[in-house]
């Protein structure tokens, strides 16, 4: 388990950077935190070192968005989901959550803990919570 203070958006978005690093394709991140706490920009953090040209936004009232860039001239497929307005496993399976997830891009899943049965059990955890106006702790395990 690592854990980060925050005390800005560029700070969140460069521990997000230094997290990414480390991320192959098939990796499932989940992204955790109450509303409000920098999930999306830690999400554009790791958008950042996979060059996605798209502008990211959250993926709210979507579910689902889905970015490609490159890393080291190799293409690479990010996905963003945001699970906030699912309410059962049903309507997650109804989705194909689980087909997006076991393929080879690099998956981002906001809100996932409501769902850990969904997940892979090699699944990185990353944990957001305000700690002050602009400061954020961030904790980073294995679910």
């Amino acid at each position: 388990m690592k854990e980060y203070y925050s005390r800005s958006v560029d700070e969140t978005r460069e521990y997000a950077r230094q997290f990414a690093v480390g991320l192959q394709p098939g990796d499932v991140v989940c992204l955790s935190g109450e509303l409000g706490t920098g999930k999306t920009e830690f999400m554009r953090g790791i958008a950042q070192v996979f060059n996605c040209d798209d502008q990211l936004t959250s993926p709210s009232f979507s579910i689902f968005n889905s970015y490609t860039g490159r890393l080291k001239g190799t293409p690479v497929k990010l996905q963003h989901f945001d699970l906030y307005r699912i309410e059962t496993p049903l309507e997650l399976e109804g989705l194909g959550f689980g087909e997006y997830i076991d393929g080879p891009a690099i998956s981002v899943v906001e809100w996932g803990e409501k769902f850990p049965d969904e997940l892979p059990g090699n699944t990185k955890k990353v944990f957001i919570e305000a700690v002050g106006e602009s400061e954020r702790r961030i904790v980073i395990s294995k679910l």
